[in-house]
């Protein structure tokens, strides 16, 4: 099978397509046949060895057909989707023609939407429907603040938001975005790189709920525009992977605010099980355009290098994937 391989740890050019053996299928496992699969930040940084332990063969989720299921739980032909489950980190991914991944990891749908489409939904939406249902507990009318907003968790998350009835405030560096963030359905839109309550075009008040994709350059400031009882989640990298030097919570939290991380490597465990996302539900309303999801721009396999460069860059405004 064709299958994008790392040589090394590097820059994009270090992405080539290689013939390689289809994976063998483990118990427990479900053989994959890839039609498609998005692209994420984590990759670029599994790329550059900055994530841990990681595989030669990138790719953290993916949808496409059954080709077999030790389980039995899948029959061979359904459309799937499937993410983490170690894929990328401690399995070969989902950058290939076929791949193996724990039954616990992948999530049959029914669906007439053509693959590109699909292949938007699953890391995004699963982490910004468990980010904003489970860890910050959002309600309808409560106000939501998306940091990141063009981003493709952070388009998600607005979707989710305003389907549940929240007034959404999305963040961006750059003011132009403010059209693209309006169309998605954010009441507001603030551009700033960092005190959030100081930006001239803040609504005003506190946040009942911040879902940040900035990372820990902006969590601190996070905190400090939410209410009291209010909740913070961390699910995202965007500003890099550098540690809070000298965090003090004694100093720096304020008083009655909650905060929570989200890593999408616990779908699949007992605490995390994928099963509770309803992503049939979440391909229902992508179907019927309530969910907004759609691939900013579509490559084929042998274009990934091209398009972690472009990442790179921040030039995605969205998600990327890949047809196969």
């Amino acid at each position: 099978m064709k299958a994008i391989v790392r040589s090394r740890f590097g820059g994009p050019e270090v992405l080539k397509v290689v013939e390689v053996p289809e994976p063998l299928l483990k118990p427990g496992c479900v053989l994959i046949r890839v039609r498609g699969f998005g692209l994420n930040r984590a990759e670029l940084y599994m790329r550059r060895g900055l994530w841990g332990t990681v595989t030669e063969i990138g790719g953290i989720e993916c949808v496409g057909t059954v080709v077999s299921d030790t389980t039995g739980v899948h029959r061979e032909g359904q459309t799937v989707m499937a993410l983490m489950g170690g894929m990328g980190r401690t399995i070969n991914g989902s950058y290939a023609e076929y791949v193996a991944v724990p039954t616990s990891n992948v999530v049959a749908v029914e669906t007439t939407l053509d693959w590109d489409i699909l292949a938007a939904l699953p890391e995004a939406y699963a982490v910004a429907w468990t980010c904003i249902r489970r860890n910050l507990e959002l309600k309808a009318g409560q106000r939501l603040v998306v940091r990141a907003g063009t981003s493709s968790l952070g388009q998600a998350a607005i979707d989710i938001g305003c389907e549940l009835g929240a007034d959404v405030i999305a963040t961006t560096r750059r003011s132009d975005n403010e059209t693209l963030l309006r169309s998605l359905g954010a009441t507001h839109v603030v551009t700033t790189t960092g005190d959030l309550l100081a930006a001239h075009d803040w609504p005003g008040g506190k946040a009942d709920a911040v879902l940040d994709l900035v990372g820990n350059s902006t969590v601190l400031d996070s905190l400090r525009a939410t209410r009291r009882g209010g909740r913070v989640c961390l699910a995202g990298f965007l500003g890099g992977l550098a540690p809070l030097t000298g965090f003090n919570p004694l100093g720096q939290m304020p008083s009655g605010v909650h905060m929570s991380f989200f890593g999408s490597f616990m779908f699949g465990s007992p605490e995390f099980p994928l099963s509770e996302v309803p992503m049939q539900q979440i391909v229902d309303l992508a179907s019927m355009n309530q969910y907004r999801g759609r691939p900013a721009r579509v490559f084929g396999l042998s274009d990934v290098p091209m398009a972690h460069e472009l990442m790179e860059r921040n030039e995605a405004k969205g998600k990327f994937v890949v047809v196969i």
